[in-house]
């Protein structure tokens, strides 16, 4: 047998694909599955961006491009970040990349080592964790409550940072919970970090564009005392339904720059031609259909939070951003996972368990609502049903 690395032992996966994989198979013997797991949007890519894409194909755009991205998409998302967010970006600090989980492996590799601490929302998304012990450094959990309407402390957050922490992770709008951390939050937080200048930042920016109950999203670009230690993750995939193509993109500090062009080069080579010209069609053509997802996601999170409400021994806060719910389940008897797995095989529901996005999971479940108001609405049927049966 072939030995392996001892790193691989400790890396772990998104139990999401697991889900996604056993209610196919369960779709595919011919049960009925309502999927509330995936964390896709359930919306067609806009015309205009694969006709983009198409248009790119023909004109002969299948080469080799430069492994940080095309010039004219890295201006149109330096463009982009200044039209929505009012903050100035330097295009030759910007790297595009084949989705958004890249930036988050190159970060963490680069801060990561045995010694050393990252710190990360939990729960949160479960590569943040998987890739800090892949590295050898120690995993910190910062603890993402629902009594903070799950919104990071900075106080607690500040707390945990020690001489040995290198790397902190933030995520805003948040998955798995839905949570956004309001701005004088983060001002507190963004004080309390002048207290230790050698922590680099990673935002997680991802689900920026959608906020409901007129919040605007607060990006961390907006504090230049972090410029020269930030890393923005951000990209296409959820914000235009674009999750199969994998654009995404970052913003780097000067100094650390050049070691992210090089782990391009050293992984993936460059993102594929057509889909960067797809993504320049995206930021710079209509953004109807960007609205429009967001309204309806709007839409269905008044009736996700309204269902699981009214469920037996479930409460469920409401969400203020991404496309995701994450009910308190603990009045129900359930443990989370258990639970996730019953409603799948026996209701024919599938949602993740909390724990698989981190110790502080348990006692939740993650809805997804990125599915039709009538799936939603008979999942809940479907939940509410099982859960009465089961308390008979």
């Amino acid at each position: 047998m072939l030995n392996t690395v001892a790193s691989f032992d400790r890396i772990g996966e998104e139990n999401a694909f697991a889900v996604l994989a056993r209610a196919t198979e369960l779709a595919n013997s011919g049960r009925d599955i309502i999927n509330l797991g995936i964390g896709q949007p359930d919306f067609r890519t806009p015309d205009h961006i694969v006709e983009a894409a198409i248009k790119a194909l023909r004109d002969g755009h299948h080469c080799y491009t430069p492994a940080t991205g095309i010039q004219p998409l890295r201006e149109a998302v330096a463009a982009d970040i200044h039209k929505r967010l009012s903050v100035d970006v330097d295009p030759g600090l910007v790297l595009i990349v084949p989705g958004g989980k890249v930036t988050m492996f190159m970060a963490i590799l680069m801060f990561g080592e045995p010694g050393a601490e990252i710190l990360y929302p939990d729960p949160g998304f479960p590569i943040y964790r998987s890739m800090i012990e892949f590295t050898g450094a120690r995993p910190v959990p910062v603890p993402i409550r629902e009594e903070n309407g799950f919104a990071f402390s900075a106080e607690e957050t500040l707390s945990l940072i020690t001489p040995q922490t290198r790397l902190l992770i933030l995520n805003s709008p948040a998955n798995p919970t839905g949570g956004v951390t309001p701005k004088e939050e983060i001002d507190k937080l963004v004080e309390g970090l002048a207290r230790f200048p050698d922590v680099a930042i990673m935002s997680d920016e991802i689900y920026g564009q959608m906020t409901y109950d007129g919040l605007e999203h607060r990006t961390l670009l907006a504090y230049p005392e972090l410029r020269d230690r930030l890393i923005l993750l951000d990209g296409w995939s959820k914000t235009y339904a674009m999750t199969g193509w994998r654009m995404g993109y970052s913003v780097w500090p000067q100094k650390l720059y050049d070691y992210a062009r090089k782990l391009a080069v050293n992984s993936f080579s460059c993102v594929n031609a057509s889909a960067q010209y797809a993504g320049l069609a995206a930021l710079e053509g209509p953004q109807d259909a960007v609205r429009e997802m967001v309204a309806e996601f709007d839409r269905r999170r008044s009736v996700v939070v309204n269902g699981l409400n009214g469920l037996p021994g479930i409460s469920c806060r409401t969400p203020k951003g991404a496309f995701y719910a994450f009910p308190n389940i603990k009045d129900t008897g359930w443990q989370a996972k258990p639970l996730a797995s019953a409603l799948l095989e026996e209701a024919g529901i599938a949602v993740i368990g909390g724990p698989d996005f981190g110790v502080h999971g348990e006692g939740y479940i993650r809805v997804s609502y990125a599915n039709s108001t009538e799936n939603i609405t008979r999942a809940i049927e479907r939940m509410g049903e099982f859960l009465t049966a089961k308390a008979a």
